[in-house]
């Protein structure tokens, strides 16, 4: 109907609510209820890594992340597809939005493929699992989302998230060098680079090595809260810019600009979703729901399953993160009462929502690049591209499933 998600959620909530008490109680607690999330001290980090991705974009260093990664895997089979990936995973760990992430390093990639012997679709489907990773790589957004409304810790989310983030990118590697034979022929024009060449290139990589230890390194080692290492992510992203040259009131205004932007649509959404989430629990249905599905005869990994494909098949009409705030109250239940460990259930979700943005015909990360094409071509293009990247991330949620000590190991041993 064209009703923004925020609105359609808030509205649904505020008509239910009214239907199904007699007012006082419900009007009594609908503010507190709306409060309580947009005074979060841990939902502050969600604006704070969209303020560093923008000054990020807008100070190059993207760019400079790129080419150095470039030199490095120009020669590989498969070669600046493989760039793609890695250039990806790493903007990533100080980026925490997939949308960020492909929009970013899309319109940095594109223009080194210009003339040259690479299949389209497996340029775009390349940039768009790059972009998958987003949020999955600590330290994604969805895990801080996951976490306030489930009240799990965001900083186990983010040690299960390590394992899983790895086997994804072999995974996708993997995909680029079966196909490096027809998709990606070794380039003959690319640049033979010495060892003191690649070297001398790493110099590149040093103001985002300096970031993710800052934002990552202040997380794992105790000594920040992910909101905490947000702000300090923050201030040193404009002092890198300032030292690059980039810094302007224009450059910091417009950063603001777009960071205000996705901040609302986020926050409009999460309150919609809290207030209708309000109601339901008061109305006693994830409980049903969850009494209802753990009494089925049916094992565990089943219904499971179950829940897989419904996320899914959600994914390819719904946007992920409004999946996440609109499901989760009620499926979360449901997985406790199974005896899944949230932590484990937060890393698959996310991963879910990951393919839900890549997923055809809704794929938000799908539209984001091929919105950055300049050849005109078919979204068609994107949407076969990304097929092979999006099976096996599904595969690698399967082995999750039946290995689930890789995303709960490393919890368990920093307890």
């Amino acid at each position: 109907m064209g009703i923004y998600v925020g609105a359609a959620l808030g509205v649904l909530g505020l008509i239910v609510g009214y239907a199904f008490s007699d007012g006082r109680a419900f009007w009594n607690f609908l503010g507190q209820t709306i409060w309580n999330p947009s005074s979060s001290f841990v939902l502050i980090a969600v604006p704070l890594f969209l303020l560093m991705g923008e000054i990020l974009l807008r100070a190059g260093l993207s760019d400079r992340l790129y080419r150095t990664l470039n030199v490095w895997l120009s020669r590989v089979p498969g070669g600046l597809l493989h760039t793609n990936i890695a250039s990806s995973a790493v903007f990533s760990a100080i980026s925490g939005s997939s949308v960020a992430t492909a929009a970013t390093m899309g319109s940095v990639a594109l223009p080194f493929f210009k003339g040259r012997a690479y299949d389209p679709k497996m340029v775009l489907g390349s940039l768009a699992a790059g972009g998958a990773l987003g949020n999955l790589i600590p330290p994604g957004i969805t895990f801080i989302i996951y976490g306030l409304i489930t009240e799990t810790s965001v900083g186990a989310l983010y040690n299960a998230a390590v394992g899983p983030s790895i086997l994804v990118v072999v995974l996708f590697t993997l995909v680029i060098l079966l196909k490096a034979r027809t998709a990606a022929p070794r380039d003959p024009d690319a640049p033979r680079y010495s060892m003191r060449e690649k070297m001398m290139s790493l110099v590149d990589l040093a103001p985002t090595a300096l970031l993710i230890f800052i934002v990552l390194g202040t997380i794992y080692g105790g000594l920040a809260t992910p909101t905490e290492s947000a702000a300090l992510g923050v201030v040193a992203s404009i002092v890198l810019a300032g030292l690059g040259g980039k810094l302007s009131w224009k450059m910091l205004n417009d950063s603001a600009e777009a960071t205000a932007r996705n901040t609302a649509m986020i926050g409009l959404i999460l309150f919609g979703a809290y207030v209708l989430n309000f109601v339901f629990t008061n109305l006693g249905v994830p409980q049903a729901l969850a009494k209802l599905v753990s009494e089925m005869p049916l094992p565990p990994w089943a219904i499971m399953l179950m829940i897989i494909g419904f996320y899914l098949a959600l994914g390819t009409f719904m946007e992920g993160f409004s999946m996440i705030v609109t499901t989760i109250p009620v499926i979360f239940p449901v997985v406790v009462a199974l005896g899944y460990d949230p932590i484990w259930f937060g890393v698959i979700v996310t991963m879910l929502v990951e393919i839900a943005l890549i997923s055809p015909p809704d794929g938000t990360v799908l539209y984001v690049l091929q919105g950055m094409r300049k050849d005109g071509g078919p979204i068609s293009d994107v949407f076969s591209g990304v097929m092979p990247f999006m099976i096996v991330y599904i595969a690698a949620i399967g082995i999750l499933m039946y290995w689930p000590g890789i995303a709960l190991w490393l919890p368990s041993v920093l307890k």
